[in-house]
């Protein structure tokens, strides 16, 4: 059984050499039938285990139908090919279990790839800009959708703003005849132009929901910006417009959003995605699409959807395994509160520079328990959206009331808390007593970096933002992953900030006592998200027994200068022992 104490304490060098000769006894005689498919030789190995040694210089690994026989010195694992094995020649390049997103949004990456993709804009000229290309090549009365902007990221602010977002008069007046959604680079809040606010009946009268906030100036104008719930009034006109469209529209835009996706992370070396929340409505899509084997990685879901819809059809949807462990959907995901950057963080003091705000509470505390409930009668995670300390309180809360009566020595589910970014020093030991894994986000630290001190003064966001460390050494057990297409679904840059908490355009620090390690960062990335999605057995570190998932870098990530680790660049990305990807 996976351990965080074996993961986190080494080995003394005799249990190595004792546990090493046990695993090297582990040889399969090589009829010709028993031939393997792929060897890998000359390979500069990390295998994300203390059971084993952690790495072995000059080694190779032997797969058969997908799954590891045999880890050996490279003439060992040489001699075990037959005429039909592919032999692959790391020449001395790193290889390691494939990376394992943690927290990501899969269709989210691939809608990014199809819309405007707003992610590298400076300013909100370059976002104007944008979407001024996209109206040359839209139809007349087509909704203009994209992602990505985020107004405290930008090198000057627009000339029309108020607190710091833009109105929306620059974009209405080139969008006469297109409703344009812009989503924050959050998806904590969006942009809509006159046209959308239009169609969803925007107007002075309009009131802000319940855990939402419609930005208005002064005179009461809104000025096109949504906050979290807020945003359902625009997302709900554009729905409309969607059911306007053919069924073979919608499903022709879904597999390709489903192909941009995974070659999107295949080529970046992610092997395993942890999908951070999918409508029901997409589920048995998703389904079909592991049945038809055209998953190439392996997808590991959870269901979002409202309590009602919850209720109504969870349980049909729980699957482990499907298609050869290349679909998985055991978890049900919730939210309490929104993103910092959007002043949606629900904090226990009001924020730095909004002295009269706590952030939004934007789902109601008993509709988050009840989901809870929901998830123990049907034997699933219960993974919970909390940003802010007061979040992060409630949501412990919550898991303290509903798991007193389990016995966690004997049972452990693994709740999760997705984000966990500014917590109270004083809930860290709770993640501990509770079992609790904080899903947390490498890249959100350095990418949030120049705001964090303004939203929360620099005592919070010294203590409790991203503390790492801090959690670490309580013995929490963190999944890394990057929240795409809020971030750069890339592992490398992710595991740059991680390591460093530093920005990698400006070198900008971010508390770096609260860094990981590197072995620490490794493991966040595959055995330790491995764990918390109850997959250790099969995936996550290089055994033998387990799939059979790598990635081979051109750099080892253990001891390379930290200024190399951002040319690391992926080689091959192996599934299930077939190479998916090869520069």
């Amino acid at each position: 059984m996976f351990s965080l104490v074996d993961q986190l304490v080494p080995m003394t060098q005799l249990q190595k050499l004792s546990t090493l000769i046990c695993i090297l006894a582990i040889t399969f005689s090589c009829t010709q039938s028993e031939y393997p498919e792929l060897v890998i030789v000359n390979a500069n190995v990390y295998t994300a285990t203390a059971q084993i040694p952690e790495t072995r210089s000059e080694f190779g690994i032997a797969i058969n139908d997908g799954i590891i026989t045999n880890i050996d010195e490279s003439d060992i694992i040489k001699n075990m090919a037959g005429e039909n094995t592919k032999v692959l020649d790391a020449d001395g390049q790193f290889l390691m279990p494939g990376f394992i997103e943690a927290h990501g949004h899969f269709m989210g990456i691939g809608q990014q790839l199809i819309n405007v993709n707003l992610m590298q804009t400076n300013n909100w000229d370059e976002v104007v800009a944008l979407v001024d290309e996209k109206v040359k090549t839209t139809e007349k009365g087509a909704w203009i959708v994209g992602r990505g902007w985020h107004q405290e990221k930008w090198n000057r602010q627009p000339e029309e703003s108020h607190y710091g977002y833009p109105t929306h008069h620059s974009i209405s007046n080139i969008t006469k005849e297109h409703p344009v959604l812009l989503k924050h680079a959050s998806g904590h809040s969006l942009f809509a132009n006159a046209m959308a606010m239009k169609l969803a009946g925007i107007d002075l009268e309009t009131p802000n929901p319940v855990g939402g906030q419609i930005i208005r100036t002064s005179q009461g104008e809104a000025i096109g910006v949504f906050e979290e719930r807020a945003m359902e009034s625009i997302e709900h006109a554009y729905e409309t417009y969607r059911n306007s469209l053919s069924e073979k529209e919608l499903k022709d835009e879904w597999l390709a959003i489903m192909a941009l996706a995974q070659k999107e992370c295949i080529e970046k070396g992610i092997t395993s995605f942890q999908d951070a929340g999918t409508e029901i409505r997409y589920l048995d899509d998703m389904e079909q699409y592991a049945k038809d084997d055209s998953l190439r990685l392996r997808l590991w879901v959870m269901g979002r959807d409202s309590l009602k819809n919850l209720q109504k059809s969870i349980s049909k949807h729980r699957v482990v395994g499907l298609g050869d462990h290349h679909y998985t959907c055991r978890a049900i995901k919730s939210e309490v509160d929104g993103a910092l950057g959007a002043f949606g963080a629900w904090l226990l003091k009001p924020y730095h520079d909004k002295t009269d705000f706590k952030g939004q509470n934007t789902t109601d505390i008993k509709e988050v328990a009840a989901i809870a409930d929901l998830a123990l009668k049907n034997n699933m995670q219960l993974c919970v959206h909390a940003i802010g300390d007061r979040a992060n309180r409630v949501v412990l809360d919550i898991f303290e009331a509903k798991l007193a009566d389990i016995d966690s020595n004997v049972v452990n589910p693994r709740w999760r808390i997705e984000h966990a970014q500014h917590l109270n020093t004083a809930d860290i030991p709770r993640f501990k007593e509770m079992g609790a894994i904080a899903s947390m986000q490498g890249i959100h630290c350095t990418s949030d970096a120049p705001f964090v001190e303004k939203r929360l003064g620099t005592q919070r966001a010294k203590e409790g933002a991203y503390a790492w460390r801090s959690l670490l050494d309580a013995g929490v057990l963190i999944a890394n992953g990057t929240d795409a297409p809020v971030e750069d679904v890339d592992p490398i840059k992710n595991f740059y900030a991680t390591v460093t908490r530093k920005r990698a355009d400006n070198g900008m620090s971010f508390f770096p006592e609260q860094a990981m390690s590197r072995n620490e960062a490794l493991k966040s990335y595959t055995i330790w998200n491995a764990y918390a999605a109850f997959e250790e057995d099969l995936k996550g570190s290089i055994e033998v027994g387990k799939l059979a998932d790598f990635v081979i870098l051109n750099k080892d990530l253990l001891s390379c200068h930290d200024d190399e680790i951002l040319n690391t660049e992926i080689l091959y990305t192996i599934i299930d022992g077939e190479i998916q990807y090869e520069k």
